[in-house]
């Protein structure tokens, strides 16, 4: 890499470490290049990213951020997965990691807040920011379609009672 190269790669690192919801490092020596495509593919689905970064310039690149607190992290074969929503990243490398053992989450940061390997598993367990906007749409909805009901009950009462009446003078 060249000097103006490295200038800009570290630039745009560091707009990454400032702007995302959840960075994750990881050793992923060992791991084939078909096994890397794959876990870029499963985090590119999930809105992610993965980089492998020189571990010089990405603590550079931390340096007047949040996460400047996880510099210890970058030493060997590191790479670095991160996300806007701030579970998805942790969770598409830890379902990695468990399907193959030449992944090991070393730490990461979500924020100002510097996780360790459990923290980001423990990320990884909760629901992404999707479910939880489906979940509060299906609460927000439920009383919504149960006022409708009770609303429509008293007319639907009504036009049966008519119904019933229209046939038994039909019957007559």
């Amino acid at each position: 890499m060249e000097r103006a190269e490295k200038r800009e790669f570290v630039t745009g690192l560091n707009e990454v470490f400032k702007s995302t919801g959840s960075v994750v490092v990881a050793h992923y020596a060992g791991l084939t290049v078909a096994q890397m495509n794959d876990l870029r593919s499963k985090m590119r689905a999930a809105g992610g990213t993965v980089k492998v970064a020189k571990n010089r310039l990405a603590i550079i690149a931390l340096q007047g951020t949040d996460s400047e607190s996880m510099k210890g992290l970058f030493k060997g074969q590191t790479l670095i997965a991160y996300s806007e929503d701030p579970v998805a990243a942790p969770k598409v490398a830890s379902d990695f990691a468990k399907g193959n053992e030449k992944l090991i989450i070393l730490g990461g940061a979500m924020g100002s807040t510097a996780l360790d390997a459990d923290g980001v598993k423990a990320l990884a367990t909760l629901p992404s920011l999707d479910e939880l906007r489906a979940k509060l749409v299906g609460m927000i909805a439920t009383p919504a379609t149960r006022i409708a009901q009770v609303v429509n009950a008293p007319a639907a009462q009504l036009a049966r009672v008519f119904g019933a009446y229209a046939r038994k003078d039909e019957a007559a």
